[in-house]
């Protein structure tokens, strides 16, 4: 296929169905040629800028693609939480390094990605705590600020020293209870004392 005829392609399924997002074996199909020579091709559209590699075997049009759907494309299981989430919500000032994509899978290959979208960080969690939000991909802010607190007593680091809060008085109570069911005590504590600390704050104000 020509390159004219590739960008016609992309651009008609991105209209049409929304695709953004394509494996090695659906191009493959769509070239109507073998790897090798799906290879060759990929070489010279990536240097044209019709089309941008996302992850190992994933490729789509430069900046067409979403976190959210190379992140679903990777492990389907997985949900954005933590740091990343806090950020968006603004319940944290910094802005994350590295984003954190929850999950209940373990897998042999490498659990950091470097992406067009950022640094990518599959963390596998208890079946316990493992719960995807039931509306999109990214946690809410309660559950979001419980991850975070978990996953960074499990690697032995105090979250006040990575993060500043902010907003914390916004989590919503209801959504807390049945969130912190899941997580160990030391973590639900931990929860409340940053509440508490957020309201005294709050009334000092």
């Amino acid at each position: 296929m020509k390159s004219s005829q590739w960008r016609e392609y992309l651009e008609d399924q991105h209209v049409r169905h929304g695709k953004t997002l394509y494996t090695i074996t659906e191009l493959t199909h769509v070239a109507g040629v073998s790897p090798v020579a799906l290879n060759v091709e990929l070489s010279r559209l990536r240097k044209h800028r019709i089309i941008e590699k996302y992850a190992h075997g994933l490729y789509g049009r430069p900046g067409a693609v979403s976190l959210e759907t190379l992140v679903q494309a990777i492990d389907s299981h997985a949900y954005l939480s933590g740091h990343y989430a806090l950020q968006l919500h603004n319940i944290v000032l910094q802005v994350p390094t590295i984003i954190t994509c929850v999950t209940d899978r373990r897998s042999p290959r490498a659990r950091r990605r470097t992406t067009p979208l950022g640094r990518l960080e599959f963390v596998c969690v208890q079946s316990r705590v493992y719960a995807p939000p039931q509306d999109g991909l990214i946690a809410m802010p309660a559950q979001a600020l419980c991850d975070f607190l978990y996953l960074s007593r499990r690697r032995g680091v105090r979250p006040e020293s990575l993060v500043a809060f902010t907003h914390l008085n916004r989590i919503d109570s209801n959504e807390s209870a049945n969130v912190l069911v899941r997580y160990p005590q030391t973590v639900q504590r931990h929860f409340h004392e940053l509440l508490r600390s957020a309201g005294s704050a709050t009334c000092g104000n």
